[in-house]
């Protein structure tokens, strides 16, 4: 960035809104405070990346839209670069059906008067220069907004904004008063590079490594990738001729059309002892050591917004297996999104990405997130498949086998109890599985915290 004198300098903005509490069942989803106070720490020169001097204005706790809305008209008529961050939760006008982000005091019966209407954001935010504003978001839809974020398939701010950021669905269990996993993430990306990365491959970095609650809506969408992505070449010419042999596609079992191939899940082994299901010894994979990321925006604009051609899963399990998980996990989250949008959240399809979402965990190391993955494809196989089949014994071992590695207490005794709740209602389960599970789970809750 070229120098210039004061007269000729502009100055950048940092925008930083906490909306309310987004809670289910009494368990906080995302605690904006706690995201705000974390930004707050980092400098502004590297949330903007630009080193020219910038203002920072913090709103947590505003409850009157208007104080909100002369904020953001304020930070949108700064000449230089603008970051415009929101967390908390979404929620509707079902009067107008519009949608809002909930205030401080915000209840489902005044949002038009307290909440934010979210069509604010764009129509101040639509004057400004391309390539000067970014949207960053890490917000929680209510019931009321999911459907129709399901029907909108994104969260568009303006035309001349960057969005990047996460909707949690409503059903997901929180975090507590802790920072979000996106903001959490994308805080300690940004601090680990050596060179501050460009905002759509910080945003990857952070999607590959958060663990996301599944089915989560990830902005920029697939959709949205493949609008602005300059045509890409076929990802498949691009592969060694090898991939395409059963052996290069062992994590990833077929299953027949007109369904993709899901994940082989990790069985326990039947000669499995006590000892390797216990709270003793959890022994853990050795993990290779991480591969500097290609750039991610070569791996994000292959997914179209109409019906895949070539089978992605080879290259997906290729990079896996090459050590580059990052770059596998943000692949296959982007096409997981296009099936969630083609096929609905509830399909089959969208279950055997979320198992192949899970697969890569496990081999990438991340049993936290596997754990979490194979618990919630196992539910989801279960609602439509009967408790001996052959699908929903193999997520339930998946997610068995993962939790059992997890040696941090707190991740253990998080993932834990949807955990059992699954295995408990397989009745062909090996009930020395489930005894040693629910004792590992006992003692986690019995266990003095370590810190």
């Amino acid at each position: 960035m070229h120098n210039r004198g004061p007269e000729q300098q502009q100055r950048g903005h940092v925008l930083l809104i906490a909306g309310d509490v987004a809670v289910r069942r009494r368990t906080v989803q995302v605690a904006p405070s706690a995201n705000l106070a974390a930004l707050g720490v980092v400098p502004a020169s590297m949330l903007l990346n630009s080193d020219i001097p910038s203002d920072t204005t913090y709103l947590d706790g505003a409850r009157d839209p208007n104080t909100v809305l002369m904020r953001l008209r304020t930070a949108a008529a700064t000449p230089g670069p603008l970051l415009v961050y929101l967390s908390g939760r979404l929620t509707v006008d079902r009067r107008g059906n519009r949608l809002h982000l909930a205030l401080p005091g915000t209840t489902a019966g005044t949002v038009r008067y307290t909440g934010l209407p979210w069509e604010w954001l764009g129509l101040e935010l639509r004057g400004r220069p391309p390539g000067l504003t970014t949207v960053l978001l890490d917000l929680a839809a209510d019931k009321a907004a999911w459907p129709l974020l399901r029907e909108y398939g994104s969260l568009p701010a303006s035309p001349s904004a960057e969005v990047y950021g996460v909707v949690s669905p409503p059903g997901f269990s929180g975090g507590g008063n802790s920072v979000s996993g996106y903001t959490r993430h994308w805080i300690e990306q940004l601090r680990r590079s050596t060179r501050r990365p460009a905002n759509l491959h910080l945003h990857a970095l952070t999607v590959g490594s958060a663990a996301l609650p599944p089915g989560a809506l990830v902005l920029p969408t697939a959709r949205e990738l493949a609008a602005t992505a300059a045509p890409a070449p076929n990802p498949s010419s691009a592969l060694p001729q090898e991939v395409s042999r059963p052996t290069a596609e062992a994590g990833f079992r077929r299953h027949g059309p007109p369904g993709p191939p899901g994940p082989s899940a990790p069985a326990i082994p039947s000669s499995a002892s006590d000892e390797d299901l216990s709270t003793r010894t959890l022994p853990v994979r050795r993990k290779e050591p991480a591969r500097e990321p290609h750039p991610v925006a070569a791996v994000a604009v292959r997914v179209p917004d109409s019906p895949p051609g070539p089978d992605p899963r080879p290259h997906i399990h290729s990079l896996a297996m090459a050590g580059r998980h990052l770059e596998a996990a943000t692949l296959a989250q982007t096409w997981e999104q296009y099936v969630l949008k083609t096929f609905g959240y509830a399909s089959r399809e969208a279950t055997e990405w979320e198992e192949i979402r899970a697969d890569l965990a496990r081999m990438a190391g991340n049993f936290r997130l596997a754990t979490h993955l194979w618990t919630s494809a196992g539910r989801a196989r279960l609602s439509r498949q009967d408790a001996d089949a052959p699908e929903v014994k193999a997520a339930a071992a998946g997610a068995l086998y993962c939790w059992t590695q997890l040696k941090d207490p707190a991740a253990a005794l998080d993932a834990g109890t949807e955990l059992i709740l699954l295995l408990d209602r397989l009745p062909s389960l090996d009930p020395r599985h489930l005894r040693l599970a629910r004792q590992r789970l006992e003692f986690l809750h019995q266990a003095p915290s370590r810190r």
